[in-house]
């Protein structure tokens, strides 16, 4: 990775705020205007005191001169900060908005392979340090450039061989420096990953602190997470001792500077080659860089960073989407014709899971899907979904290629219940309108929580529909967790319901009760139920019975029963379980 590559991907944002950046520019050159005149009138000052006849500026003149001369450095310099720091800040908001963007764009595979405790860190950590890059560091080094350009030049005026004796250390620092950015970008970008470790680990651990205590792995959890500070402690450690070899540096730099202007300025003045007042001012400029080049070594830490930021969080902005809709795309309105699958094939890295899967699927047509863990039943539904990539010409959606279907318009036909239950931080209600709007929604909410067996115990609530459900649904039980899920998917009315195991943690009395109310739901609509449990395909037209990703027996429940193959191995395992 290439540090100035990746800062490159911040010119964009830069480009778009350049007339603010711009006029930040304009007030750091006045800022740095007033400041230069100041050595200059105390020069004058000087000398008005050693030769006060023919002096062109009386000593008090100067001192009223200076003072005001400060008050304008003061106020060009608000302005010059507030304008290049409030750019910052708006180029941080930017960017952010645009990873939120990308990360709504970006599909399961994305996903499964990012921890949400590193996206979250890149969204906070890595942010700020871009922001800080975009607002003090851009403009510390335009101020540096100001400074020495202006600086240098006047104490290249007053007496160009001091000046020369006064910089002479400084292009040792700078080689010195040159010589440590490249290892301080890669120590940078280490300790910002460390730091997302760290981050993800926290994250996965408050998420499961339920499932901790349950097994008193409390202890196990915290030498886990000491280990993981440790290391990132260990290379904060190694990246402060790297930047705390450049301020030494810097310093020596300007020391050495300041001594060799004592020691041959000093001369000067005796040998009267130069003024007192040439010697004062002299040192006003050397003094001005100072700072600058303390700031130097500052600015090298914070373009690292940045650069090592910027380049975590190209990772999401830079991210394509495996499933995509095709300039010829068109959308599905209507769902008449059903579902056509033609020798299906999927695999997830090297690992096949679906192999030379065929159906054909009628509009209104209700499918159960079973099958031994592992077999691809979850994959077939987020295949259809279109939240998995497929080939052309494998899937067909109401006689159309699904690849040739928008995905946003097929989503919309679908009413989806995932095998892991979801629920946002909100009320009932929020959970169950999640998809729907308008001004019958509080009616289609109870319709719904009615026809997913889920009305009676959100009446029992305290607060009703109004009732938060906490963290993941943290308040609610497994069974009520999926009712609402059933419950969100069915209030859309969608032509096209996909159901991932939707009752695996409900008891027999509510399944029976649930089932009942969906066998309603269903006519009409075209229905996929995976389901371990036989008993939940009770109103199916076809049972498909997956193994090793492939459909091994399909037709009536009665049918594949009497067949003693497959699936009547999984009726009669139940059927035992139930008797224990």
């Amino acid at each position: 990775m290439s540090p100035i590559k990746d800062l490159a991907r911040l010119i964009p944002y830069l480009a778009s705020l350049r007339w603010r950046y711009a006029a930040g520019a304009v007030f750091l050159l006045l800022t740095n205007a007033f400041a230069l005149l100041i050595p200059w009138f105390m020069k004058l000052a000087v000398e008005a005191l050693q030769q006060p006849v023919g002096a062109r500026y009386s000593p008090s003149l100067c001192a009223l001169i200076i003072a005001t001369l400060a008050v304008f450095h003061c106020v060009t310099r608000i302005f010059s900060r507030t304008l290049i720091l409030n750019a910052a800040r708006i180029i941080e908001f930017r960017i952010r908005n645009d990873l939120f963007h990308r990360l709504t764009q970006l599909d399961l595979s994305f996903f499964s392979r990012s921890r949400s405790g590193d996206i979250l860190s890149r969204f906070s950590n890595d942010l700020t340090n871009v922001r800080m890059l975009a607002g003090f560091g851009t403009m510390s080094g335009i101020n540096t450039v100001l400074i020495y350009s202006a600086a240098v030049t006047m104490m290249i005026r007053i007496h160009p061989l001091l000046t020369f004796w006064a910089i002479f250390p400084f292009p040792i620092m700078v080689f010195i420096v040159k010589k440590v950015s490249h290892r301080l970008f890669h120590r940078s970008l280490q300790a910002q990953e460390e730091l997302a470790r760290l981050s993800s680990q926290a994250e996965e651990s408050v998420s499961a602190v339920r499932l901790i205590k349950s097994y008193c792995r409390e202890e196990y959890f915290q030498g886990e997470f000491e280990k993981t500070a440790e290391r990132y402690l260990k290379h904060n450690l190694r990246l402060a001792r790297l930047r705390g070899l450049i301020i030494p540096v810097m310093a020596a730099a300007t020391g050495s500077g300041t001594l060799i202007v004592l020691f041959v300025g000093g001369r000067l003045v005796i040998a009267n080659t130069i003024t007192l007042g040439d010697f004062v001012a002299f040192s006003g400029y050397l003094a001005m860089l100072v700072w600058p080049t303390a700031v130097l070594g500052w600015i090298l830490t914070l373009a690292q960073r940045g650069a090592a930021s910027m380049s975590r969080l190209a990772g999401i902005l830079a991210a394509e989407p495996t499933v995509t809709d095709h300039p010829e795309s068109e959308p599905l309105h209507t769902l008449q014709r059903g579902i056509e699958a033609s020798n299906l094939s999927f695999r997830y890295g090297t690992t096949d899971i679906l192999t030379g899967i065929s159906f054909n699927i009628a509009a209104g047509e209700t499918i159960g899907i079973t099958g031994e863990v592992g077999s691809g039943k979850t994959t077939l539904l987020r295949i259809i979904a279109r939240l998995l990539p497929v080939s052309a010409g494998m899937v067909r959606i109401d006689g159309r290629e699904i690849n040739t279907i928008t995905t946003t318009s097929l989503r919309r036909l679908i009413g989806y219940v995932p095998q892991e239950t979801f629920l946002f931080s909100r009320t009932v209600a929020d959970n169950i309108s999640y998809g729907i709007s308008g001004d019958h929604a509080e009616d289609t909410m109870i319709k719904a929580a009615g026809q997913a067996g889920f009305l009676a115990d959100i009446e029992s609530f305290p607060d009703k529909f109004e009732t938060q459900v906490g963290e993941k649904g943290v308040t609610l039980s497994g069974g009520q967790k999926q009712r609402l899920a059933i419950a969100r998917a069915v209030a859309a009315d969608p032509p096209l319901l996909l159901l991932d195991d939707p009752l695996s943690a409900v008891d027999a009395g509510r399944e029976e009760e649930i089932l009942n109310e969906l066998g309603k739901f269903y006519s009409g609509r075209t229905v996929l139920i995976v389901s371990q449990r036989v008993s939940a395909f009770r109103d199916c037209n076809r049972i498909f019975v997956l193994k090793s990703g492939q459909i091994v027996e399909q037709g009536t429940a009665d049918e594949l029963y009497q067949r003693g193959g497959l699936y009547t191995e999984i009726c009669s395992r139940q059927q035992r379980n139930d008797l224990l």
